[in-house]
């Protein structure tokens, strides 16, 4: 069912706190665009990490699984698969491993994507094929296809009333999350995806506006700190971040105004995730 126009904007001004939408169409409204189901809902989006105690049923597991196996494919190659955890001792586990996150274990359904770089090397094998592509580019390729699939899921569990947390904090424990699902080489964790019917409506993300992220013909840095300081201020009206939510403050103190871009500058200078890459060439990948 269609909406009218002006549904566009108060979603637009939603998203990015703003209706002044510099380099996406011309005009800073919408009057030659109708909403629909599918625009609504991406513009709508919201993660959700409580559930109401409400079993999601096969068909509709199956229906969400089957619409992200149906995304792009680098070359046809689908370098995805994707774990579906029913044990609930296996999923206890995995969510014992991530404590400050128990919508894993709570929500009905978790899945886990994985970019799945061994069944076209043993396809390779099993026709006597030498495989030429052991590089960064088809790893690349492969963690494309996953996010892709994980960006399907997301949508089509939406579109069915379902909410969804994508996990990427398995990428903390990769080593053990592979032990645990008898991972083969070539195959590597990329993230965890909660699925529920949420229990409250959540909210909308700000995201940074168009004038920072979509770029015309050239890269343009020339408004990105006027837009970013902005953007900062608009957020911080809708939610502001507490006193104690300030990260690293021993060595960065308290600041009066902690805004997005704070923020996430404080959360980069201190390592994520270095063993990563390691991990990769560890399961067969050599990324050169």
């Amino acid at each position: 069912m269609s909406k009218t126009t002006p549904d566009l904007n108060s979603l637009w001004q939603a998203r990015f706190g703003t209706l002044t939408n510099t380099r996406l169409p011309t005009s800073n409204t919408f009057t030659e665009v109708t909403s629909n189901q599918t625009i609504e809902l991406l513009l709508r989006h919201r993660t959700q990490r409580t559930y109401l105690d409400k079993a999601i049923s096969s068909e509709t597991l199956d229906t969400i699984l089957a619409c992200a196996l149906s995304a792009p494919s680098k070359s046809d190659l689908q370098q995805i698969s994707i774990m579906v955890i029913e044990e609930p001792a296996l999923r206890k586990e995995i969510a014992g491993l991530i404590p400050s996150m128990p919508w894993i274990e709570k929500a009905p359904a978790f899945l886990i994507f994985l970019a799945d770089g061994h069944r076209i090397e043993r396809i390779c094998a099993s026709r006597g094929i030498p495989f030429a592509n052991d590089n960064l580019d088809n790893f690349i390729a492969a963690t494309s296809d996953t996010s892709l699939a994980l960006q399907n899921a997301i949508t089509a569990a939406e579109a069915m009333g379902l909410g969804t947390c994508p996990i990427s904090v398995i990428r903390d424990h990769m080593a053990m999350v592979a032990d645990l699902l008898r991972l083969p080489q070539r195959v590597v964790p990329i993230a965890g995806l909660c699925l529920g019917y949420p229990a409250r409506t959540g909210f909308v993300s700000m995201r940074l506006p168009p004038a920072v992220t979509v770029h015309k013909n050239h890269y343009d840095l020339s408004q990105v700190d006027k837009e970013i300081d902005s953007y900062d201020k608009r957020r911080d009206e809708r939610f502001s971040i507490p006193t104690e939510a300030q990260k690293y403050t021993r060595k960065y103190g308290v600041t009066e105004f902690y805004g997005w871009s704070e923020d996430k500058a404080r959360q980069m200078s201190k390592e994520e995730r270095g063993q990563v890459g390691e991990f990769v060439r560890k399961t067969g990948f050599s990324l050169r």
